[in-house]
């Protein structure tokens, strides 16, 4: 699975905007964040102003999360998903704020579902270099995260309107 089938499959499903941001692409997020990737509910095509993405694509360490040691090996990636509390419990077996368990994968273990590294403790998670053992788990999980960010958007949409 690569960075390209990923955004492929994600842009597929209705009402995903997918921001790479760049050096020439008059984005205002910082330097560090080009070359990732940031899918968001909205239909509207507009990056939403109070919500987060809903799953990334990073290329690179950053100063607060480099565990995963995506620098140290060549093409590296790690989709982030926030997948929610049932899901995140349903592949780690426990809630996202207990300590992780002795034999759960390490942030840097490559295809395999993870606690993310840094947002794990609020449901989310993650794969480094995703391939045939985390391929449709990785599809189902964004499925998942795709479905909750719309429902939190309807919702949202829903009690501006009434």
């Amino acid at each position: 699975m690569t960075i390209d089938d990923i955004i492929d499959f994600v842009t597929r499903l209705d009402g995903v905007l997918a921001i790479r941001p760049g050096p020439d692409d008059g984005s205002p997020a910082p330097e560090i964040a080009w070359g990732d990737t940031f899918f968001y509910y909205s239909p509207d095509g507009v990056v939403p102003h109070a919500t987060q993405p809903f799953a990334t694509i990073v290329t690179k360490d950053y100063p607060d999360d480099a565990t995963s040691r995506l620098d140290s090996h060549p093409d590296a990636f790690r989709v982030n998903i926030a997948a929610g509390k049932d899901a995140f419990a349903n592949r780690t077996g426990r809630a996202p704020r207990e300590p992780a368990a002795e034999d759960e994968p390490g942030p840097s273990a490559t295809d395999a579902v993870i606690a993310h590294p840094a947002y794990g403790s609020v449901g989310w998670l993650a794969v480094v270099n995703p391939g045939p053992r985390t391929d449709a788990t990785v599809r189902e999980l964004l499925r998942v995260a795709h479905h909750v960010a719309r429902s939190r958007y309807e919702r949202r949409t829903d009690s501006t309107t009434a």
